[in-house]
């Protein structure tokens, strides 16, 4: 995956996505979206469908944070070597 320095400090970007049969809006910094469709990409999911499980996964937490900090807290947890799948 190709990161450069413009990737890092570039402020977050607003994109839709359907899930859960529902379009909604994402804001994550460019970082992250790329990150996100690897992480898609090595489980051989379509981005909607890893956002879905993420989704499924932080609305059982006991104060479940909103959806892009759940997807910035999971991909820090698979980068860390900690997460195979959302579940």
């Amino acid at each position: 995956m190709d990161i450069n320095t413009d990737d890092v400090f570039h402020p977050p970007v607003k994109r839709s996505i359907t899930i859960a049969g529902h379009q909604t809006s994402i804001t994550l910094e460019p970082l992250f979206w790329k990150l996100l469709r690897a992480a898609a990409e090595r489980q051989e999911l379509p981005v909607n469908a890893l956002v879905a499980q993420i989704d499924v996964k932080r609305l059982d937490a006991d104060d479940p944070p909103g959806l892009a900090t759940a997807i910035r807290l999971w991909l820090t947890h698979d980068l860390l070597g900690n997460s195979a799948q959302a579940d």
